[in-house]
């Protein structure tokens, strides 16, 4: 039947060709190509390897294009040619109230932070929101001091907190702890509770509410990832006034992260940041096999027992889904591919990586000018070496500065830095496509070189950081901060991602009321 039926459509085709001229059906030319290499490779025993790359390439050029967010020439592997259309507009709004005042609000909120630096700081994001939401006064939150990293760190020592309380001061009511006078005259101590992850603001209105106006002083504990994604429009962008422009390093970290930056373009115009994120908890945790033998199995096992809830998983499934961190070796394999070339300086944001100098040694050799904030700053790095949270603000800073920020896994810092730097103008951010890219690392033997960079160039459309690939409720809003991103229209409005009004511009950091009351 199907022979049949291309005779037909043949036979209909060189009949009205002979009347009237038609444009050729290409998509039929390439599809009848394509079925006899597909003949061709069953009678020869060789598989057509490219054979999905040409069906989307060409039979479905315009659909691909356009599922992919991008056009028909090149990837800037540096920079977004769309991104100069977009910037961040987190402005309040001003139908949206002042926040009230300390004596009229319903009493002390107390948050307790969870997790490294990235972690809690999504935390303290959403406290300032959920703050909101209750009519309470928020107490500057309190940093988790004991969690894998083991930092003693307060608030004070990692944010500048006299910033964060005015910068914010319109918006909630902030202060550096209960007063005493108020804690004295309290029957009971502070009620503590922990509520469930990704809770709506309705949750806070229902359960937590009617507590804190009993109790006068509550704590949230474990406080992260405990406020929903997708909320209302003006607290979308409370929350990146707050993550964005509130939480400010202190200056010490501030000043020793920009003399990194500095001293890479000093030797380069142009650096990529790369975020390894290969360290033994990460990759005990991820529950993925990197080739170190039965050593390794028994390590990282060793290092899962910390997490009693973690389920036994399949290093190969998981692979296979993508769920695994790159090798440093393959990050560099997929850098090159995509096309920065030997001599590009990359800066390597990391702690203790797994495995040590045998395993980086093969993206050094792939990148000679490797660097790292030990190798930038020796004697200036040691106030801080005691503390994991100070340290990775400077890596944070170094990174949010870059040209090229690279992932290498979704964890918080990834999440924070791709929204950030989404909502900085789009600056070019790769997350690599673990998913297609571990069947090509599997299969790069039996190819040459230029097969696999262009493979590699293929499956990363889609994962470079362009403006359409976010979308209204898609993933973390610490990561797609789609409600505080506008689009300029070519007058002086501009037209948010979402659709909604247009807001002008907000060409810097709005200043804070300086001395505005929040200290009580």
């Amino acid at each position: 039947g199907s022979v049949l039926s291309n005779k037909h459509v043949c036979w209909r085709w060189r009949s009205s060709a002979a009347q009237q001229s038609k444009p050729i059906s290409w998509s039929l030319v390439f599809g009848l190509m394509l079925f006899s290499l597909g003949i061709v490779s069953l009678f020869t025993g060789h598989v057509v390897s490219d054979l999905d790359w040409y069906s989307r390439r060409l039979v479905k050029q315009k659909l691909y294009f356009k599922l992919d967010g991008s056009n028909k020439g090149p990837i800037d592997i540096w920079k977004s040619e769309n991104g100069k259309s977009f910037y961040g507009c987190s402005k309040r709004s001003r139908k949206f109230p002042h926040a009230v005042r300390e004596r009229s609000s319903n009493g002390y909120l107390l948050i307790a932070a969870s997790g490294g630096l990235n972690q809690q700081r999504t935390g303290i994001s959403d406290a300032v929101v959920v703050a909101r939401v209750l009519n309470a006064t928020l107490v500057v939150p309190e940093l988790d001091h004991n969690s894998y990293w083991k930092d003693n760190s307060d608030f004070v020592n990692i944010f500048d907190v006299n910033w964060f309380i005015s910068y914010l001061v319109k918006d909630v009511t902030i202060v550096k702890k209960v007063p005493d006078k108020f804690m004295r005259s309290m029957e009971k101590n502070p009620y503590s509770m922990r509520v469930p992850r990704k809770s709506p603001p309705e949750y806070y209105l229902d359960q937590v509410l009617p507590i804190l106006k009993r109790r006068r002083v509550l704590q949230l504990t474990k406080f992260d990832y405990r406020l929903a994604n997708n909320i209302d429009e003006e607290l979308q962008k409370l929350r990146c006034r707050a993550n964005f422009h509130a939480l400010r390093f202190t200056k010490p970290i501030q000043e020793l992260g920009q003399k990194l930056v500095l001293r890479m373009r000093e030797m380069a115009i142009r650096f990529i940041a790369v975020h390894l994120r290969f360290e033994p908890d990460m990759l005990a945790f991820s529950g993925c096999y990197f080739g170190g033998g039965d050593k390794e199995r028994y390590e990282l096992a060793e290092i899962r027992k910390r997490w009693e809830t973690l389920p036994d998983l399949d290093a190969d499934g998981e692979r296979s889904r993508g769920k695994c961190p790159l090798t440093p070796h393959e990050v560099g394999l997929m850098l090159r591919a995509l096309g920065f070339a030997n001599d590009t300086y990359i800066y390597v944001a990391s702690g203790e990586i797994y495995g040590g100098e045998e395993t980086l040694r093969p993206l050094r050799d792939l990148f000679p000018n490797f660097y790292t904030k030990e190798k930038l700053a020796n004697e200036e790095l040691k106030p801080f070496l005691p503390f994991s949270s100070r340290l990775a603000a400077i890596d944070y800073i170094v990174c949010d500065e870059s040209d090229v920020f690279v992932t290498n896994n979704n964890g918080n810092m990834a999440r924070i830095l791709a929204g950030r730097r989404r909502y900085m103008g789009h600056k070019r951010t790769i997350r690599p496509n673990a998913k297609r890219l571990s069947s090509l690392f599997m299969e790069r033997d039996k190819m040459d070189w230029d097969t696999f960079a262009r493979k590699v160039k293929a499956v990363q459309r889609g994962y470079m950081g362009e403006p359409d690939e976010m979308r209204p409720g898609r993933g973390e809003f610490h990561e797609y901060p789609y409600s505080c991103i506008c689009k300029k229209n070519g007058d002086p409005e501009l037209e948010q991602v979402r659709g909604n009004q247009g807001l002008k511009n907000r060409s810097k950091e709005e200043e804070p009321v300086l001395g505005a009351k929040g200290d009580e």
